[in-house]
């Protein structure tokens, strides 16, 4: 008797055992990116928090051992590069990457599995970078622009419509937090209701300052 009430109740608790809650990193209207800087590191890594500071994940770039040796001897422009976005329980939420380049730069953005969902296309003018967001179908959903030196951008949809910002402009909560260069914040509207065009359009925006860093 004593065996089968152990039984029961450990088979109890495991029954009764709430599920952990995994966050939906790209539910959020509001990301604030906050750069770890580490002298001793190739790799740019990031920590992404919400609107009330609280942390929901992280972006982290991924270098083998050759791309490592190939970057004390080429120019980063012409470098693949590929970035993790991670949420807080570090569940991976999608992928950025980018090939060998010589020219106009092409990146490529894909969901958890690997299969791609959209496409960013890069055009530079004098301090003033224009990112061209696409579905992997090459159907325009956005597009980034803005003064690189002051850190304004503006995100607008196919119709040039105002959809989002990007600045190192603090508000809320965070604003105390957050005081460097190293530092921004991207605002989607929440009138970006499609579940995969607002992961392609965050992903972009989120991964600016990477992406202008690669660039220079």
């Amino acid at each position: 008797m004593r065996c089968e009430f152990v039984y029961l109740s450990i088979n109890k608790l495991i029954t009764n055992k709430k599920p952990l809650k995994m966050s939906n990193f790209f539910d959020s209207n509001t990301y604030f990116i906050d750069e770890k800087v580490n002298m001793f590191k190739f790799e740019n890594a990031y920590k992404v928090y919400g609107e009330n500071g609280e942390l929901i994940g992280a972006i982290n770039q991924k270098l083998t051992t050759g791309q490592k040796l190939l970057r004390l001897v080429l120019k980063k422009p012409m470098l693949p590069f590929l970035l993790e976005i991670r949420n807080a329980q570090d569940g991976l939420e999608g992928t950025i990457s980018r090939g060998w380049t010589f020219w106009m730069s092409k990146i490529t953005i894909a969901d958890a599995q690997g299969s791609p969902i959209g496409i960013i296309k890069q055009k530079f003018k004098f301090f003033k970078p224009t990112f061209t967001i696409f579905t992997d179908s090459e159907v325009q959903l956005a597009q980034i622009t803005g003064d690189w030196k002051a850190w304004n951008f503006v995100i607008k949809d196919a119709n040039q419509a105002p959809i989002g910002a990007i600045s190192k402009k603090w508000a809320g909560a965070v604003k105390e937090l957050f005081t460097t260069a190293d530092k921004y914040n991207v605002t989607i509207s929440g009138d970006v209701t499609d579940k995969k065009s607002k992961a392609v359009i965050v992903s972009a925006a989120i991964t600016i300052d990477m992406v202008l860093k690669e660039s220079k």
